[in-house]
């Protein structure tokens, strides 16, 4: 693949492959870091004595606000210091914060150490995506991410089985035991093998005037900000999904046992949603596809909400397959909206990314802790959440292109009025 490379040459000792494994697994540890649990949530409830079920989501929910927390200070001092010595700074806290939550004596402990970790988690999302912008532009660079994602979504996909594989061998401590030695076996593997490419001569003074501007800069890009706030309501009932998907498949389908099953297949359309992204965003641009995703996103959406609401018995097959479409426009409307907000800052990456992942992070938890809190034995919550949140995104992406959809970048949009 051809590249337009903001920073250094890649070392020549890390081919492209590798260099794509490496940031599908930064970027998978978040994913892993929550799916790998939802197996352990009633182990959790009831060493805990939780009073309140739907009080188990606060797991997810407290790592992805930590994880919003983070951001904001991984970017800007990634642009400062170099990508890797933040990295490992980040991996660091991950692995002492993932050592905490297997010593928590309380709920109240657990949750603070879930926090931490989701803080230094946010070194690895960030860096990530900065060193992809770094190397790669435009349509280029959601392609890399759409390859990443066809690797990335693997993690995600085989999480859970490998949460109730550890479970039959210990207690839910061991589930977070593995997310400690993974931690450790990246922070090894990208400190040896991943290049720097923010070298020296391309690094920002960190200063509260520089930051301002950065901040200034970024929130005044009109596709940076449109993207981040509809990728953000996009993202939210995801999330809500995650929080609640243990409970609908355990409570609605009766379907404990075989959640993990289900859940890899409803996930796996992420892998294929990648793959088809990542043949067709060249010749088609990132806006006819990703605005396409959104609208197949609402259509698929408002029929499984009306067939929700007319006949709540359907089968869990029924409910699957809806979701897996929904999964798979979301896989394809992720890596665009991504690179369409990334690309006007390269000079900002890490910056930009901060600003990027925080607000979708943290609006996206906030959305989907919402979603998921509405639970009340019925999956209709959780569909009427993907609709509203699927249109209000399609809004806010036409406010942000003018009312012009589908229009290649190249193209020039029309002047604003007034």
């Amino acid at each position: 693949m051809m590249s337009r490379p903001a920073g250094e040459d890649l070392s020549p000792r890390i081919s492209f492959l590798e260099f794509v494994l490496i940031i599908a697994l930064l970027m998978a540890l978040t994913a892993l870091s929550v799916d790998i649990m939802l197996p352990a949530l009633p182990a959790i409830d009831d060493y805990f004595g939780i009073a309140d079920a739907n009080d188990r989501q606060l797991i997810i929910t407290a790592y992805m606000l930590g994880f919003a927390v983070g951001m904001p200070f991984f970017g800007p001092l990634s642009d400062r210091f170099g990508r890797k010595p933040v990295l490992a700074f980040g991996l660091l806290i991950y692995v002492v914060a993932t050592a905490g939550t297997m010593l928590a004596e309380d709920y109240s402990t657990l949750l603070f150490m879930r926090f931490v970790q989701g803080i230094g988690c946010a070194s690895p999302r960030i860096v990530s995506i900065a060193v992809v912008r770094d190397r790669f532009a435009g349509r280029e660079m959601a392609q890399v991410m759409s390859f990443v994602m066809m690797i990335f979504v693997l993690l995600p996909v085989m999480a859970p089985a490998i949460g109730s594989g550890i479970l039959l061998f210990g207690e839910w401590q061991t589930v977070f035991l593995a997310l400690l030695l993974t931690g450790v076996g990246i922070a090894v593997w990208t400190q040896g093998r991943l290049p720097e490419t923010r070298p020296p001569p391309m690094r920002q003074p960190l200063s509260i005037r520089w930051l301002g501007k950065s901040l200034k800069t970024t929130v005044n890009t009109r596709e940076t900000l449109g993207y981040t706030i509809a990728t953000t309501f996009v993202f939210g009932p995801i999330i809500g999904y995650i929080n609640s998907a243990q409970q609908i498949f355990a409570e609605v389908f009766d379907q404990n046992e075989l959640f993990p099953l289900f859940f890899a297949l409803v996930a796996i359309a992420l892998a294929a949603a990648g793959f088809l992204n990542g043949r067709l965003v060249g010749a088609m641009g990132m806006r006819r596809l990703s605005h396409g995703a959104v609208i197949g996103f609402i259509a698929t959406s408002a029929l499984h909400l009306v067939l929700g609401m007319s006949d709540e018995s359907h089968s869990v097959w029924v409910f699957c397959g809806f979701l897996s479409v929904q999964m798979f426009f979301f896989g394809v409307i992720m890596p665009n909206f991504n690179a369409m907000a990334m690309e006007p800052l390269g000079e900002i990456a890490g910056t930009a990314a901060s600003f990027i992942g925080a607000v979708t992070t943290a609006g996206g938890a906030i959305i989907g802790w919402y979603i998921g809190g509405l639970y009340d034995g019925s999956y209709v919550p959780l569909l009427a959440g993907y609709l509203i949140c699927g249109l209000i995104g399609l809004v806010v992406v036409a406010i942000t292109e003018r009312g012009r959809l589908f229009a290649p970048h190249h193209e020039p949009l029309p002047a604003a009025e007034g």
